[in-house]
């Protein structure tokens, strides 16, 4: 293999979180007296960390409601947060074959980064028993997000490799978007939560339609 690290996202492309967040999303509605919103609308919402996640939800478009005020954000966050950690990993389910492709790949480091808070994050990796897998983990809240190249190069710099010497593993924009800043290969995933977009037109060096197809690409 070519590669000396290997970086995975989170959300959508080792774990389908979206029905922990469509419950915690419809509880905060609820509380605030709002329209609860679809499954599907939570699916295209997320990506790119729970204050837009809040923020998209009470708009209910992608596009912020510019009547929102900033007292009616935080507390919709507030909410948010309350509920998702009472729901957190009760819903939530790691891919087909994610296990087994970590376990492939035992013997090539590997970094965990995702624009969630770290305190969901490690709950959630915790629940579902894959943050041995992970010698560094870098959150959304340890400075900034994708698609900054920062977190990126962040985890390269933990596990002791150069950003050319890494894989980004991911699902969405954001994933492509920093490798490509951080001067780095990225494997984007067909599935996950991608908000609709085609991923080819970041031109990615590989493209799975399924995650044991990790494997194969890495390795032909």
């Amino acid at each position: 293999m070519k590669y000396q690290a290997l970086i995975f996202d989170l959300d959508g492309t080792l774990v389908d979180s979206v029905p922990d967040m469509y419950i915690a999303v419809n509880l905060m509605l609820t509380d605030l007296a709002r329209p609860v919103i679809s499954h599907a609308m939570v699916s295209q919402f997320v990506g790119n960390g729970i204050e837009q996640l809040v923020v998209r939800a009470l708009s209910g478009d992608m596009e912020p409601n510019p009547l929102l005020t900033e007292q009616e954000i935080s507390r919709a966050n507030a909410l948010f947060c309350q509920h998702y950690l009472a729901v957190l990993g009760q819903y939530s389910q790691l891919y087909p074959h994610v296990e087994t492709v970590l376990a492939a790949f035992a013997a090539t480091p590997k970094a965990l980064v995702t624009n969630k808070a770290r305190r969901f994050t490690e709950a959630l990796l915790a629940k579902l028993g894959i943050a041995s897998h992970f010698q560094v983990i870098v959150c959304g809240d340890d400075g900034a997000k994708k698609p900054s190249p920062e977190p990126l190069l962040k985890a390269c710099q933990q596990l002791g490799v150069e950003p050319a010497q890494a894989l980004m593993i991911g699902d969405s924009k954001s994933d492509l978007l920093a490798a490509q800043a951080a001067a780095m290969d990225a494997l984007a995933l067909s599935g996950g939560y991608h908000q609709g977009e085609d991923l080819r037109q970041y031109n990615p060096e590989y493209l799975c339609d399924q995650f044991l197809d990790i494997i194969t690409a890495i390795n032909r």
